[in-house]
């Protein structure tokens, strides 16, 4: 992790670690790295959005290279921008799912990926030295707007296809997804009610999709009598899904099932995951005849695998999923249309829920210092694999050891100063008793790093 890029791009509090400043050096660094070409340039509904955007625009232009910029759009819709429009690469400012202060700027490749941790050391070294390219006052960048929305969606419909029409409630949580994932639900012939569809940077509820902040999506589903209920973060690259019952759908279910369902469309193929993934995925495909891969958390780590091995889905267990025949960009809002596709092939979401197998995850965090992280990891490796009666070992991204109805975790944050515990297990008693243990290895090892 570098000074500025963490395990998302830049991702800090406006106007004190992120400044015009820094958005106009990070455009001049993306812009030194091309060495010309073009980048298509979007932002979500932040307060802050349109300042630092504008900001990083000129530091592009500085150097000769071209913009597209795409006004308020999902992270998902600069991905398909950038493919559309034949563009070198493209960024995003938005800090996703992080609070309002917070604003971030995230960079994507030619083919839609995120630019990897050595692409991003790479913009870090120029930043660091200043020494950006400057272009004479006739081989300035020229800057035009687009709009690449209709087109996102008729290539979505080139690809899902309905039987049937359903209603569909959508919260897009005041986020950039308001200005597409309901027209797209819309196209395909669905009812649609909306729910904080007004793009604000003034979020009514917590960004992040999970239970507690989609209680009111879920009401709204059940009050209604609604097929499915769909959440967005603030760029909606994420999704969250509430069935028609009016129940959250725990994302480790969703990823099970949407798996399952990319496998049964292609017959057989891998499922790219993350670490912190759970057994319920692999029991789950097992029969669908998926083979699931595990890799480093983040969705580059998720993508670059993808595009290495091949394969049919990847998504980490945070409703992130990236579907490779349609990008590799994660989009939430080409994942609702999935669903709603799911749903019409194989019948209501509440049935589905119940063919995934459940198990008990618990998570902690552990307050670690940075500076003390690897020092500790080192310890917890060395503790863990003398006091457990492990099967597998995979140290990919921190480390996890695996029995045969259990896994633990220990992995140090990317985004805060703390050490993260995540387990496993078939009953709460042996997951408790995992739990206790555990804590006690990580607490002894942050004392003595």
């Amino acid at each position: 992790m570098g000074k500025y890029f963490g395990t998302s791009g830049i991702r800090e509090v406006v106007n004190e670690k992120l400044t015009p400043e820094l958005a106009l050096n990070v455009g001049r660094a993306l812009g030194t790295f091309l060495e010309g070409g073009t980048v298509v340039v979007g932002m979500d509904t932040r307060t802050s959005g349109e300042m630092l955007k504008q900001a990083l625009i000129s530091g592009l232009l500085s150097t000769g290279v071209d913009v597209i910029d795409i006004g308020l759009a999902p992270t998902p819709l600069t991905g398909f921008a950038i493919k559309l429009y034949e563009a070198d690469a493209g960024v995003t400012i938005t800090a996703s799912h992080n609070p309002p202060e917070y604003n971030g700027i995230k960079v994507w490749q030619a083919n839609g990926m995120a630019y990897t941790p050595e692409m991003e050391n790479r913009l870090e070294a120029i930043l660091e030295s200043g020494n950006f390219r400057k272009a004479p006052w006739n081989e300035i960048g020229a800057l035009r707007k687009a709009d690449p929305r209709e087109e996102y969606i008729k290539a979505a419909l080139d690809m899902v296809h309905l039987e049937n029409s359903y209603t569909v409630v959508i919260d897009s949580g005041n986020g950039a997804g308001s200005v597409l994932s309901p027209y797209l639900q819309r196209e395909l012939g669905n009812r649609v009610i909306s729910l904080n569809s007004h793009p604000s940077g003034f979020f009514v509820r917590e960004l992040e999709p999970n239970a507690k902040s989609l209680s009111m999506l879920a009401k709204t589903v059940k009050a209604m009598g609604a097929d499915v209920g769909i959440a967005h973060d603030g760029d909606a690259d994420r999704i969250g899904v509430v069935d028609d019952e009016g129940n959250f759908l725990e994302y480790e279910v969703m990823l099970s099932l949407i798996a399952g369902y990319m496998l049964r469309k292609f017959g057989k193929g891998k499922i790219v995951t993350t670490v912190d993934a759970g057994f319920a995925l692999d029991d789950y495909v097992r029969p669908l005849r998926g083979e699931v891969v595990r890799t480093r958390v983040g969705d580059v780590a998720v993508a670059d695998e993808l595009a290495r091995h091949g394969g049919v889905f990847g998504g980490e267990p945070s409703g992130t999923w990236i579907i490779p025949e349609w990008n590799l960009t994660p989009d939430g809002i080409f994942a609702g249309a999935l669903v709603i596709e799911m749903i019409d092939r194989l019948g209501p979401l509440s049935e589905l829920a119940k063919e995934v197998p459940r198990y008990v995850t618990l998570r902690a965090k552990i307050p670690c210092p940075n500076e003390k992280k690897a020092r500790a990891m080192a310890l917890i490796a060395e503790e863990a694999l003398r006091s457990f009666d492990y099967e597998r070992l995979i140290d990919i991204d921190g480390v996890r050891i695996e029995g045969a109805d259990w896994w633990i975790l220990f992995r140090p944050s990317g985004t805060e100063p703390i050490m993260r515990i995540t387990l496993e297990a078939h009953t709460e008693e042996k997951a408790k008793a995992l739990m206790e243990k555990t804590e006690e290895i990580v607490r002894r090892a942050v004392g003595r790093a």
